[in-house]
């Protein structure tokens, strides 16, 4: 697949008899560049456990569910692969231990190709494979939403593309030599949605539900 960069917008080349369109690869906004500023700030800390991602990710209070490890939280609201592709040399220099990495409801809310995303996480395992080969990358699924209170800026991510996107990138870990983290087993309900009692929009979790995730990390012996 080739694609041309123009400027912040690519345009995706007709496959396998599928029209051209442009992919919207925006990143860098206000709060983008405000959260990347204070983490330049930030203290480098030795085999660090980084949470890496968008929204989600940011909200989790982290360091207060895992005291005593050197927890580092880049989860950027809004955020997506390609803002991801652009801060992770950054994060692969200091060498962490662990990099549990979440990315992609965000390209799927602009409906930007599976095979678009699924380019962009290649290109983010071959940086940290060769940046930082000790490094344990741990690729968490994108999580189902619930569409029956879904958020309406999110209508166009539904479960069946969380599941197209969530299957390459199994297959992807799988080649890698990387975890996949199916973190469909603790959040979603017997219909494959987000389970009503762990979300406030059928997108976002709740605090508390932060302890049902690293408890299931930890139950895998992630953590």
């Amino acid at each position: 697949m080739k694609y041309v960069l123009f400027g912040l917008m690519l345009s995706l080349a007709a496959i396998s008899g599928v029209s051209a369109q442009s992919v919207d690869s925006t990143y860098d906004n206000s709060h983008y560049k405000e959260r990347q500023e204070l983490f330049a700030t930030l203290p480098v800390q030795k085999k660090a456990v980084v949470f890496l991602g968008n929204s989600i990710t940011e909200a989790g209070k982290w360091n207060e569910i895992l005291p005593g490890k050197p927890v580092q939280n880049r989860g950027i609201s809004g955020d997506n692969t390609f803002g991801v592709l652009a801060r992770l040399p950054q994060i692969v220099a200091t060498k962490p231990a662990k990099i549990f990495l979440l990315i992609g409801v965000n390209d799927l809310k602009r409906e930007v190709p599976v095979d678009v995303i699924i380019n962009n996480y290649r290109r983010m395992v071959n940086m940290v494979k060769n940046g930082s080969p000790r490094t344990k990358l741990y690729l968490q699924s994108v999580l189902p939403v619930n569409d029956t209170i879904l958020i309406e800026p999110f209508r166009k991510v539904t479960n069946a593309n969380v599941a197209k996107l969530n299957e390459a990138l199994q297959q992807l870990a799988k080649d890698n030599g990387y975890a996949y983290v199916n973190l469909h087993e603790p959040f979603a309900d017997e219909k494959g949605q987000l389970k009503r009692k762990d979300t406030p929009d059928g997108l976002h979790l709740k605090i508390g539900a932060y302890t049902i995730w690293v408890n299931y990390l930890r139950s895998k012996k992630y953590l």
